[in-house]
């Protein structure tokens, strides 16, 4: 629809931003927002649809908002790990898959809630507190990429990025009714 120019990036990105406002409170999945400049980068691609003389030849992901997990560097976002000794840290960089998705045209809106450390198949921490299945508020997200599962689940963004070595996508999806994918390992970097 983007290509097409039936909706424009910036009418999508404030679609999002108003469902993340609207079931982030029961959720508690989105722990970071980065509204501004998300909104700056869908002007920009915006005008980049605009211009446009081909529209396949636009980046593949161009203007579709997504969420991160708070373990994956995201320049300036909170980069704690849910773990109260490391509560005030931010990422002084961007991790690989988020420069790549940037470059692909997707836009960062959010970093989203972990379990203290990875370790857990539920998703709480000292530092954000617990992110709740929208499903059921009474039930877990599941972990650790809960807070991906919940937001992804609940429309807040158009797709979630993860990480998992034992579940921690996988799980997170099959408990809020979503899909999550684990790549073929080494397929996808892990510096940042």
């Amino acid at each position: 629809m983007i290509r097409r120019r039936e909706v424009s990036p910036v009418e999508l990105l404030e679609a999002h931003v108003a469902q993340i406002e609207a079931v982030n409170p029961s959720l508690n999945a989105v722990i970071a927002r980065r509204y501004e400049a998300a909104r700056q980068e869908a002007r920009a691609a915006e005008q980049q649809v605009m211009a446009a003389a081909e529209p396949d030849a636009l980046p593949p992901l161009l203007g579709l908002p997504y969420s991160a997990k708070e373990y994956i560097m995201a320049e300036g976002m909170p980069l704690t790990a849910g773990v109260w000794s490391r509560r005030n840290a931010r990422a002084d960089r961007d991790a690989t898959t988020i420069r790549r998705l940037r470059e692909a045209g997707a836009i960062l809106v959010a970093i989203t809630n972990v379990p203290e450390g990875g370790l857990w198949l539920e998703t709480y921490n000292d530092v954000y507190g617990r992110t709740v299945n929208p499903w059921s508020v009474e039930h877990t997200a599941g972990g650790s990429s809960g807070g991906e599962g919940a937001i992804v689940a609940a429309g807040g963004v158009a797709f979630g990025l993860g990480a998992d070595v034992g579940g921690s996508i996988r799980i997170p999806a099959a408990f809020c009714g979503t899909v999550g994918h684990k790549p073929t390992g080494r397929l996808v970097p892990n510096t940042g």
